[in-house]
């Protein structure tokens, strides 16, 4: 049996591998010797995370969509500026748009506590709106301590009693995060610096190109700038991690550049190998038809197909947009509940005893093909059976869709249908994307 300072060398040139080769191919690239808790929304993921930075010695980096000005999300944000203020490099950025109209704020509180605050995509002026790649969002919620603990899920820095659009409610939304530890932390830090320093080149782009003409290595210091705002290692590697126990598990990211379509094909790669059981949770459901085409594949082969989408709308026209789908799964097998007893957040999958992903991403256009998306995907029998349990408690309390009826009968639900795609394809297409969804 390997002492600990061999278990530790090991682990070590495992994260080295692993952030060597990935990101260099748009598929997931799975690691040993990873340690993966579940943490159920906001009341175990801050707490978490506070006692984390807390004990930072180095670096933080926080990358989230929403960082709001509730009492929970503020408790994140003093631990930030306690790290900053005893000299630890304290690194966030928020979405311009998902933090519209509180950004500046948070951003001058942050910045006088020591915080390097960046926007992705600042909408401060009315011709940001006019801007190339505006649609395409920072969506994902990652933090990373010392390179060593990582934090990745669906859950925004908000209260989870607390809707942007409807106000306070009585009941937590329903979302998951993860906390990871292991080789998988290399690649989870990576996406975070890289995502920061993209936001921050994009603000500061003038003096940074000053900076580099007039330094005495020019060419140097462009150098360690892309390899700064660079998602991935050598391309040139090609070594596959190993098999350190305990946990085997991939930090999957969708970008626009290399890893376009990583998270989609992950799903349906799993999808298609499936088994038993496919049970998935996504608020946002609107998935192309290589997607659908393997879940009603699945269901007609067998496997018991489980989806749980939203009975509470926060948006009506994503209720449209999923309930448009319904007649063509059902038809097929596929099992649809109906979350009410709050809103939806979760973002998760659980396909047979050793499959299980949490993240950020929708399964819709946007977390598919348009915005930055982050999540874990862990290979663990514990893990999947956590997490699964979850799965189940979340249906218990839900209301299954009558498979036997018609949910969108005659013309008026063949105009929704209609409706529904038209409007996804010129979103698309103003975005950006191509290609058939």
């Amino acid at each position: 049996m390997p002492n600990i300072d061999d278990l530790a060398a090991r682990v070590h040139a495992e994260r080295f591998a692993l952030e060597q080769i990935w990101g260099a191919v748009p598929r997931p690239v799975f690691s040993g010797g990873n340690r993966v808790a579940l943490l159920q929304g906001g009341d175990a993921l801050f707490p978490a995370m506070v006692e984390a930075i807390d004990a930072a010695r180095h670096e933080v980096c926080v990358a989230t969509y929403i960082f709001h000005d509730d009492p929970a999300a503020d408790r994140v944000a003093a631990a930030l500026i306690r790290a900053a203020q005893r000299g630890i490099r304290v690194k966030v950025v928020i979405d311009g748009f998902g933090t519209l109209g509180g950004a500046s704020a948070l951003q001058r509180r942050l910045c006088e506590g020591g915080v390097q605050v960046a926007v992705y995509r600042p909408i401060d002026r009315w011709w940001n709106w006019l801007q190339p790649g505006q649609l395409r969002r920072l969506h994902l919620k990652l933090c990373v301590v010392d390179a060593e603990i990582g934090f990745v899920g669906g859950i925004n820095l908000m209260d989870d009693r607390y809707d942007l659009h409807h106000g306070w409610s009585d009941a937590p939304r329903l979302d998951f995060a993860v906390q990871a530890s292991g080789p998988i932390t290399g690649p989870i830090h990576q996406a975070a610096i890289a995502v920061w320093s993209r936001a921050h080149l994009g603000r500061t782009f003038k003096d940074e190109a000053l900076a580099l003409v007039r330094g005495a290595e020019p060419l140097a210091r462009v150098r360690r700038l892309i390899k700064r705002m660079r998602l991935y290692g050598q391309r040139s590697m090609q070594a596959t991690p190993g098999d350190l126990e305990p946990m085997h598990a991939a930090f999957v990211l969708r970008d626009n550049v290399r890893q376009r379509r990583t998270i989609e094909r992950a799903y349906i790669d799993a999808i298609r190998t499936a088994r038993t059981r496919v049970d998935l949770i996504s608020p946002y459901f609107y998935p192309g038809r290589l997607f659908r085409r393997a879940l009603r594949q699945a269901a007609r082969r067998g496997v018991r197909v489980r989806l749980l989408l939203q009975g509470k709308l926060d948006y009506r026209i994503a209720g449209l947009a999923a309930r448009a789908l319904y007649d063509e799964l059902l038809g097929h097998g596929v099992h649809i509940y109906e979350y009410t007893p709050a809103y939806l957040h979760a973002k998760i999958a659980v396909i047979d005893d050793d499959w299980a992903t949490v993240g950020s991403s929708n399964i819709d256009p946007l977390s598919l093909l348009l915005n930055l998306e982050a999540n874990v995907i862990v290979r663990d029998a514990s893990f999947n059976a956590e997490l699964s349990a979850q799965f189940d408690a979340a249906v218990a309390v839900s209301e299954e869709i009558d498979p036997t009826r018609k949910y969108r009968p005659g013309m008026l639900g063949a105009l929704r249908r209609g409706v529904v795609a038209w409007v996804s394809y010129v979103y698309l297409r103003v975005a950006g994307a191509t290609g058939r969804y």
